[in-house]
This record gives structure tokens, C-alpha cells and sequence, in this order.
């Protein structure tokens, strides 16, 4: 198994990449509200990465997948295909998940999107995920076991009745869109893998109202939770640092400093 650590000139297109894929949630999110369908989002993103980013969308064609985007509404957990026919609502919970190309290096990120007045459930759902993520992000640094992640994702996630997806993972990336380590949101103790400064990988938690169990759908992408609980999930690129992280794919909305330090 072979884990890249990013050199200086490599981070600082990753970091470009990363931006960029952030980016595109912040746009995005006004178009998001009911009646649009997945289809004209997928569209509006498609159309700002190419003429106005002047990036690749990294989805499209990615072994076969046939969008720029992802979108999983609801009880989709990942990998939703949108089109045309698929109308948001009032009350769905939606991520939009991005990842872009920008001189040969990606940038991967996603968010939660409620459509109009949220549900209670949907909104929790929701602020959980994010809080676990969050939690995450605090315990990078050199030095710790990779499944200290996943342990502290899992213990908040199950402390509030939920569960975590096992099927799908964070992961490395750099040139290539998944890369060495794979980064487990759930406790294992085969992972002997220890975190390195110069490591750059997603940590993407996958959160279900129900239980972990999910299936794919006869089109081969998009998942589901087996139970057609709700799911929501949420992903940040990030760096490994000296002492801590940077967080590659970081919005404006959100209330956390860009490096974070973790002693």
C-alpha cells in the first residue's frame, strides 16, 4: 500500500483544487429550494466549473458516471445521479457532492442542502453529521492512528441513536481522485496506519436515522439506506500539518478557523 505525502508545489494546487470545489457549494446554494429538480442543479454546477472555473468536473465520466455532480436526496446515502424528473420539495434533505480538476490535481467536498422548511429529523440528521465531522477535524495531527477518526465519528454519531455507513469511506487524493489511505468513519482494529504531515484525504462521514445497512440500485450508483431512513453526510478535504490540519475545502459559512491545531 502506498500513501503519497504532498510535496509544497503539490499542495498548493491541491489547496487551489480544494477551494474551487468549495466553491461551487457556495454558489450553488441559492438555487437550491422547492421545485427545481436535481437535473437543472446538476446543470448550473456543470456550467460554472467549465465557463467560469475553467475546471473538469471530475464526476463526469468517471467510470461511467454520467453527471458533474453527485446528488443523494433524502434517503439516498451517496452517488445520487440527478435528472430531470426528480423535483425537491419542501422538507428534503439534500447533498450535493463536488469534486473538480484543476492542473491535473482534484478537490473534493460536500454538504448537506434543506429544501425549504425543514423537517425536525432532517434537520438533526443533519447537524449531527456535521458535528461528527467537526469532531474529526480536531483530533488530525501526526502521529495518531487513523482510527481515532473513525472512533470519534462513531461514538458521537451512536450516542444520538444514529448509525454510521460501513459500505464507503474518506480517502487519499492528490492526481488521482481516490488514493491510499482509505479513512474509515467506524472503529476497526486491523488499521495500523498511522497519520503523516504531508497526508491530504477526505473524511466523509455517511449518517443514517436508521441502521448502517444500505444497497445499490440497479442503475450501479446510487446507494440507499436499506430501511429508506433518512442519510446525510458531509466532506472536507483536508492537510495534514505539523500539528494538526488545514482545511483544504473550508466555506465561509462555516465557523472554523482554515488550520487547525490540535494538541
Amino acid at each position: 500500500m502506498s500513501i503519497f505525502l504532498k510535496n509544497n508545489e503539490e499542495i498548493k494546487k491541491i489547496r487551489i483544487a480544494c477551494h474551487l470545489a468549495a466553491d461551487v457549494l457556495e454558489m450553488i446554494e441559492q438555487y437550491v429550494i422547492p421545485g427545481i429538480t436535481t437535473g437543472k442543479i446538476d446543470h448550473i454546477c456543470h456550467e460554472y466549473m467549465i465557463y467560469k472555473q475553467n475546471v473538469i468536473p471530475a464526476c463526469l465520466g468517471y467510470k461511467g458516471f454520467p453527471k458533474s455532480v453527485c446528488i443523494s436526496v433524502n434517503e439516498v446515502v451517496c452517488h445520487g445521479i440527478p435528472n430531470d424528473d426528480q423535483i425537491l420539495k419542501n422538507g428534503d434533505i439534500v447533498n450535493i457532492d463536488v469534486t473538480v480538476i484543476k492542473d491535473s490535481y482534484h478537490g473534493d467536498t460536500s454538504k448537506m442542502f434543506i429544501v425549504g422548511k425543514p423537517t425536525v429529523e432532517g434537520k438533526n440528521l443533519c447537524k449531527i453529521t456535521q458535528e461528527s465531522l467537526y469532531l474529526a477535524l480536531n483530533v488530525v495531527k501526526p502521529g495518531i492512528n487513523v482510527n481515532r477518526i473513525g472512533y470519534i465519528i462513531q461514538k458521537h454519531v451512536e450516542c444520538h441513536g444514529l448509525s454510521v455507513v460501513r459500505d464507503y469511506c474518506g480517502h487519499g487524493i492528490g492526481k488521482n481522485f481516490h488514493e491510499e489511505p482509505q479513512i474509515l468513519h467506524y472503529t476497526t482494529r486491523n488499521n495500523k496506519i498511522v497519520l503523516k504531515k504531508g497526508m491530504i484525504f477526505t473524511i466523509e462521514p455517511m449518517v443514517n436515522i436508521g441502521n448502517h445497512h444500505v444497497y445499490t440500485m440497479i442503475d450501479g450508483w446510487t446507494v440507499k439506506t436499506k430501511d429508506q431512513s433518512l442519510s446525510a453526510q458531509y466532506e472536507h478535504t483536508i492537510l495534514v500539518t505539523n500539528n494538526g490540519c488545514e482545511i483544504l475545502t473550508l466555506r465561509k459559512e462555516e465557523d472554523l478557523p482554515p488550520l487547525l491545531i490540535n494538541n
